[in-house]
């Protein structure tokens, strides 16, 4: 492959903040949604996924996960379901917070009675 290919762009995505949660310090693909858009149509297209893998660098539980995760996605769809997995993320993290302020408010008032 040319150096034009997809599979040779790199996400320019830095570290992740240190006051990140555990979940944020994930690592964060070097593949782009177009890249892995392009990596899952090669095997829509009948290349074989050994090839690809080999090609692209990456194992085939990779191009497995990524094909049961966003196969027949493109990748503004695949942005937008990160975007939501982050904010679900978030407003969870938000709920586990609110809900221990609440208990811990609870007890407080137990303990006045």
């Amino acid at each position: 492959m040319g150096s034009n290919s997809p599979l040779h762009i790199r996400n320019p995505g830095g570290p992740v903040a240190g006051n990140a949660t555990p979940l944020d310090r994930l690592k964060a693909s070097k593949f782009s949604d177009a890249q892995k858009g392009f990596i899952l149509k090669q095997g829509n297209d009948g290349v074989p996924v050994a090839e690809i893998c080999r090609k692209a660098g990456i194992s085939q539980a990779t191009y497995f996960n990524w094909k049961k995760k966003y196969d027949g996605m493109q990748p503004p769809e695949m942005r937008r379901l990160k975007q939501l997995e982050d904010e679900n993320s978030k407003l969870k993290k938000i709920v586990a917070d609110l809900s221990l302020d609440r208990e811990m408010l609870q007890d407080v008032i137990r303990r006045k009675l």
